[in-house]
């Protein structure tokens, strides 16, 4: 178990982020896995096999995609190791893998920008975190998503490499990583990726399990903490409608805010052109949700993160001392 690794790798991402100079000078490891998959796909994934070869040679690209950053990220932490402050050299290079700061500075972007520059705004800043059709959604259609994507990202972003930094130390954390991101890249239900992406979407169900289960239960404990909040709503919203959400880990997340903020999230919403008919979480009944709501999943997301960091760092001590 490696709880101090994934402690002290939280708290460098909420002090330090990825500084933008970095990104500019040599990159991020998501671009570096975003590169790898890429190849991976053009290469590999041919629209004139059958779908059994292309499915077969999905699997083969996710053991690929997985194993490399894996590898490069346990050679590193066992060579961080031999050094003075080798734990402090991991975890600032395991921080990269966790978003606090990104995914909450998105998220208020998208708030900031219905307050001053109304719909048109909104919708533009929303589009950097959603995949939906911007130009679909209105002013409450904007703070659904934005607050959905909150909550989805709370779960995929930071407390599921987070966990897995936990029980499996860098190289565990890397793997969810590169994980994550292929099924983001190729988990994709189209004509291409149906089955060479079927691996990758299967593979990232199963990781974000226990994370999905674990932000859930943070938010229900944060909306104790967080004025205006209803832990209650929450709790009852997750075990009532968590498991409707067409994906087996967003809707328990997304449930959990929809409860404890008296909303009504997820439902009918459009992808690329196509109508999407997924189940509503929460019994709020309000759909028209507003940048003031934004803010208020922001408070909760925050509080929940810091409850998280803080339960993670008692474990951490316990298993330093």
């Amino acid at each position: 178990m490696s709880f101090p690794l994934a402690f002290l790798s939280l708290l460098f991402e909420l002090g330090l982020g990825y500084p933008d100079r970095l990104v500019r000078v040599i990159g991020h490891p998501v671009i570096w896995i975003g590169k790898l998959i890429s190849f991976l796909d053009t290469s590999l994934n041919r629209a004139t096999d059958t779908d059994a070869r292309r499915r077969f040679l999905g699997v083969v690209a996710l053991a690929v995609i997985v194993t490399v950053p894996a590898t490069i990220a346990f050679a590193m932490e066992r060579l961080f190791g031999l050094l003075p402050f080798g734990m402090l050299l991991t975890a600032i290079a395991a921080s990269s893998l966790v978003a606090q700061r990104s995914l909450g500075s998105h998220v208020k972007a998208v708030a900031d920008a219905l307050d001053s520059g109304g719909i048109i705004a909104g919708r533009k800043a929303v589009s950097q975190i959603v995949g939906r059709d911007p130009e679909r959604l209105d002013e409450a259609g904007v703070s659904r998503a934005a607050i959905e994507s909150l909550a989805e990202n709370f779960s995929d972003g930071i407390t599921a490499p987070a966990f897995w930094l936990a029980v499996f130390g860098f190289a565990g954390g890397a793997a969810y990583k590169a994980a994550n991101t292929a099924d983001s890249m190729i988990g994709h239900r189209n004509s291409r990726h149906e089955a060479f992406g079927w691996a990758a979407a299967r593979f990232d169900d199963l990781i974000n399990l226990p994370a999905s289960r674990l932000t859930a239960l943070a938010i229900v404990l944060a909306a104790f903490l967080v004025p205006g909040t209803d832990p209650k709503s929450a709790w009852q919203a997750v075990w009532r409608d968590a498991k409707k959400h067409r994906s087996p880990n967003a809707g328990w997340p997304e449930a959990a805010m929809a409860g404890a903020l008296g909303l009504a999230l997820a439902g009918p919403r459009a992808y690329g052109g196509i109508m999407v008919d997924d189940a509503f979480m929460g019994d709020g009944g309000r759909r028209e949700a507003t940048a003031a709501d934004i803010r208020a999943a922001l408070r909760l997301y925050w509080t929940a993160d810091a409850l998280m960091v803080g339960i993670l760092g008692l474990i951490a001590f316990i298993f330093w001392f």
